[in-house]
This record gives structure tokens, C-alpha cells and sequence, in this order.
């Protein structure tokens, strides 16, 4: 049921803003610039709005964004139910799944961090 809700969200959202690009072609280059604001796409001086601009609200994006949407649901955590198993990927690139690194009993430690 979720996932159809998440069809439907992102479907809708898709056909609006399509119908927008068409309609007002101006208005919808600047709110999807200030959108790449927001995430520093458009910083990338050999990146420009023409290369991937025209990509939102296309088949791929649509198929993207449910990919993506989809695959959150299974990643939601509740206190008190079983963690999610997410996938990860190891140093050497190798794609696992979290509780794949369990040991019998014993707890798992997460540490996330960085390196700059």
C-alpha cells in the first residue's frame, strides 16, 4: 500500500512539474537552479543547467526517485522492532548487508565518522 501511495505521489509530482517545464519554461529553470543550490550542483563551473536541467521530471527521474523512495521504506527504524538491513558497502566495494556483520550474540557497534 505504501508504494503505491509513493507511485502515486511521485507520478503526480512528475506530470505537474512536466507540465510546468512546458508551460513556463523561465520559472521552472530558476526553481530547479535553486534547487541545485541547495545540493551544490550548479557550483560545477563544467556542469551546466543544459546537462542536467532537462533531466527533472522524466521517465528516468520518475523511475529514479521511486527507486530511492522505495528503497526507504525498508530502512525505517521503530524502537522496539528488528533494525533494518540495509545494504552497505565494505572498503574493498564489496555490497553486504548490515546484519551480515553480526556475531552470535554479541552486539553490533556502529562508528561513523570521517576523514578530510
Amino acid at each position: 500500500l505504501q508504494k503505491i501511495l509513493i507511485l502515486l505521489q511521485v507520478t503526480l509530482s512528475v506530470v505537474v512539474g512536466k507540465t510546468l517545464m512546458i508551460l513556463f519554461p523561465n520559472a521552472m529553470k530558476r526553481y530547479i537552479l535553486k534547487m541545485g543550490e541547495k545540493s551544490r550542483m550548479n557550483q560545477n563551473p563544467k556542469f551546466s543547467y543544459e546537462n542536467w536541467g532537462p533531466t527533472f521530471f522524466s521517465f528516468k527521474y520518475l523511475l529514479f526517485v521511486l527507486k530511492v523512495k522505495w528503497k526507504r521504506l525498508e530502512d525505517e527504524a521503530y524502537e522496539g522492532h528488528p533494525a533494518p538491513n540495509t545494504p552497505v558497502v565494505t572498503l574493498a566495494g564489496e555490497v553486504r548487508h548490515l546484519l551480515d556483520f553480526m556475531e552470535d550474540n554479541r552486539p553490533l557497534i556502529l562508528n561513523f565518522g570521517s576523514c578530510t
